[in-house]
């Protein structure tokens, strides 16, 4: 395959080096345009050594080859990264005022771009603006990380990691073993074009008083994936979106295809959802839905002063069971799915588990994923295990959040179209 690796002017280009060298090792023919500023963090030499290809940055150069337009037009591949907030706004614009931004324009090969900046620009509307049209045009947002920068910063803005950058990059072009989906990554295009689609996403939050809640840890950054992937290959898509971290929700709400609607606690979020279901084709429910509520909500915030002694004891109901709800009342030719998040150490117990919550639910899906101290929530990757509504074991995706939506779609499409 024919790779075209794009490194701009960033502290993240050193770690690009492995993003070209794994590439490399698997076999692929990579070609490298760094930018001026790049070449200031990792030099020629360096590229030409792990590419073994030679590098330029000027349209000038081999042009009896037309090389700034040649290299776009032999790419069945352009990865970006890092992508800096400056070449995230030129991609949008279209400018090609460099040999990256002249292949970019010259090329109808995949792309996956992968940010690498500080928080505060991440999370500036015009990159989040920016984000939402590429997604809308096709290209494939890998991260940014949440973790430590440059400077001794912390926050939303760290390149993901060379091998989650790679597999993403492979899921997009259709590889069916890194993409963890049935091979058709390749055509997926608008493949959802003409379905109404309602994902839920993020954590609820079952107050306690007018200051506490029962509340946990997902960031929404799944359920935004699996709602950004729909609308992206053509499908209209409502978002119920409950606690969600608000860059996270900003990809999102840039899309003219999704519709956000806002939800608190779980029943609201059931009360959305059933309404946003009613002549939907498909509805996700990917959100970490708490399973518990405080039996009586306290109209003033419970204080010491008021306790009988240093323990305070909490009446816990369960909440009402939303997937199980929507299955048994879904619609003729309608598509329940469902997310089961657990936290079993071996994959058999995972596997067992899931298995018997989705013979329990009765969802078409059920996406099994583990989560626990560093994995599943407030993280970039994830790894599912769907089973059908029998508890067989359908398909699997593992890497970038983004990847893992669209492998569970081409699950979705694969089970509505053998009905």
């Amino acid at each position: 395959m024919f790779v075209v690796v794009g490194v701009t002017g960033g502290i993240a280009a050193y770690k690009a080096v492995a993003v070209v060298r794994a590439f490399v090792q698997d076999g692929h023919d990579v070609h490298v345009i760094p930018t001026p500023d790049a070449l200031r963090f990792v030099g020629t030499a360096t590229w030409e050594a792990i590419s073994r290809n030679p590098v330029t940055t000027s349209v000038h150069d081999d042009v009896a080859r037309v090389r700034h337009v040649s290299l776009g037009q032999s790419a069945d591949l352009i990865v970006i990264a890092p992508a800096t907030a400056n070449s995230l706004a030129k991609m949008t614009a279209g400018l090609a005022d460099d040999l990256l931004g002249t292949t970019l324009l010259a090329t109808t090969a995949p792309v996956v771009v992968a940010p690498a900046m500080h928080t505060e620009m991440w999370r500036h509307p015009a990159t989040q603006h920016n984000i939402g049209i590429l997604r809308g045009r096709g290209v494939e947002v890998v991260g940014p990380e949440d973790g430590p920068l440059t400077g001794g910063d912390s926050g939303p803005g760290r390149m993901s990691e060379p091998d989650v950058i790679v597999a993403a990059a492979l899921a997009a072009v259709g590889s069916p073993a890194d993409a963890g989906a049935s091979g058709e990554g390749a055509e997926r295009g608008r493949d959802l074009q003409g379905l109404r689609v309602v994902v839920s996403a993020g954590g609820t939050r079952e107050p306690i008083d007018p200051v506490r809640f029962l509340g946990n840890r997902s960031s929404g950054r799944q359920g935004v994936a699996v709602a950004c992937a729909a609308a992206d290959r053509g499908a209209e898509v409502t978002l119920v979106a409950a606690h969600i971290d608000a860059n996270v929700l900003a990809a999102a709400s840039v899309s003219p295809r999704v519709r956000v609607v806002r939800a608190g606690t779980a029943a609201e979020l059931g009360d959305a959802v059933r309404e946003a279901a009613v002549g939907a084709d498909v509805v996700v429910m990917a959100a970490a839905v708490a399973d518990y509520r405080v039996a009586e909500v306290s109209a003033h915030k419970l204080s010491k002063e008021q306790a009988d002694g240093p323990e305070v004891s909490l009446h816990l109901v369960q909440t009402e069971d939303i997937l199980a709800g929507l299955a048994s009342g879904r619609a003729p030719g309608q598509t329940i799915v469902g997310f089961a998040a657990e936290t079993p150490a071996p994959d058999e117990t995972l596997l067992e588990r899931g298995r018997r919550k989705a013979v329990r639910k009765g969802a078409d899906l059920l996406a099994v994923n583990r989560v626990g101290w560093a994995e599943g929530f407030e993280v970039d990757v994830n790894a599912l295990l769907v089973l059908d509504r029998r508890g067989e074991l359908v398909a699997e995706a593992r890497g970038d959040k983004r990847a893992v939506a669209d492998a569970l779609w081409d699950g979705i499409r694969k089970i509505r179209a053998e009905r």
